[in-house]
């Protein structure tokens, strides 16, 4: 009876303080793009993040050693996921649904505020553009996925430089919504989903 006893302590899931913890977390993620979406990384202050949430700065610390660490947990949880490519069927079908789920998160007022001040920073610091370099590598290695089916369907040749396309695919639209600062509808995005399928089809070596 000891035994089963000991053997459920050890199987028993965690509750409690375990699950207040992982919640804690999100809130302070979340917190923390809303305090760099509105004063900029450069003065972006953890204890301001950690009152955001009611917590104190040592929330922040007993999860992250630094500030930086803060930053870059923060965007490979959530930076390489958004806009994944979805498999539609076609390459061009594929393209647009690609583009539609990157316009859906291109409006959102906390990104277009956050990108901007991103890569800026990664131009100041090396620390930021090693840690910048890692997550867009990582949505690279996520979206090489939508190349890939369309070599598999013959849509694409098998020459096709993989590195340009993956820079063609969301290139327009953040030009258009980041650096212009202008929302293309969803026939211009239509339009632009056409347009790459064809280079990319015309982009074997």
């Amino acid at each position: 009876m000891e035994r089963n006893r000991s053997d459920e302590k050890k199987t028993r899931v965690p509750s409690g303080a375990a699950v207040q913890s992982a919640a804690l977390t999100k809130q302070l993620y979340r917190a923390f793009f809303q305090e760099w979406a509105e004063r900029g990384l450069a003065v972006l202050s953890l204890e301001r993040v950690a009152a955001r949430v009611g917590a104190g700065k040592a929330a922040i610390y007993r999860r992250f050693p630094s500030k930086l660490a803060f930053v870059e947990a923060a965007l490979i949880t959530h930076g390489p996921r958004v806009a994944l490519p979805q498999d539609s069927g076609g390459l061009e079908s594929d393209v647009l649904s690609f583009l539609m789920g990157l316009r859906a998160v291109l409006r959102h007022p906390l990104i277009r505020r956050i990108l901007p001040d991103l890569h800026a920073e990664a131009a100041r610091s090396e620390e930021m553009r090693a840690i910048n370099s890692r997550v867009a590598a990582m949505r690279r290695e996520l979206g090489r996925a939508l190349i890939d089916r369309a070599v598999a369907r013959n849509d694409l040749p098998a020459s096709i430089d993989r590195e340009l396309a993956l820079d063609l695919l969301p290139a327009t639209l953040y030009w258009r919504m980041v650096v212009i600062g202008r929302t293309p509808t969803r026939a211009e995005v239509c339009t632009i989903a056409r347009t790459i399928s064809a280079a990319l089809r015309g982009g074997g070596r």
